[in-house]
C-alpha cells in the first residue's frame, strides 16, 4: 500500500469505515481500497500528487480508468455474495499532502 492509499484509508477510518481489502485483484483489475461502514461498501480508486506543479490528482482518473474501476468493482462484488444486499459506492480519492478529496465515479 502506497502513502496515498494509507492517507485515504486513514480518512475513511476516521469516518467509521473498516478496511475489507486493499489492492484487491478482481476481474483482471486492481482495486486500491474496499471499505465498509454499516450497510455501505465503498470501492476506492486513489490518486496522489505530491508537488504543486503537476495538476490535480483527480485529473488522472480518465473515463477509461473509471470504466476499469467499475468493472473491477462489479467483479469483486460478484465474488463476495455477503455484500449483495448492501449499498455500493465507487469513489475516486485525490490525495495531496494532508488533503483528501472524494468524488463519486459514475
Amino acid at each position: 500500500m502506497n502513502s496515498g492509499e494509507r492517507r485515504a484509508l486513514l480518512h475513511y477510518r476516521l469516518r467509521g469505515y473498516r478496511l475489507l481489502e486493499a489492492n484487491a485483484r478482481a476481474g483482471g483489475y486492481e482495486l486500491d481500497l474496499v471499505v465498509r461502514r454499516g450497510r455501505r461498501v465503498v470501492v476506492v480508486e486513489v490518486k496522489e500528487k505530491r508537488g504543486d506543479g503537476y495538476g490535480d490528482p483527480l485529473e488522472m482518473v480518465s473515463s477509461e480508468k473509471s470504466r476499469r474501476v467499475l468493472a473491477g468493482a462489479r467483479a469483486w462484488l460478484a465474488s463476495h455474495p455477503e455484500c449483495a444486499r448492501l449499498e455500493v459506492r465507487v469513489e475516486a480519492v485525490g490525495v495531496r499532502g494532508r488533503r483528501v478529496e472524494r468524488v463519486p465515479l459514475v
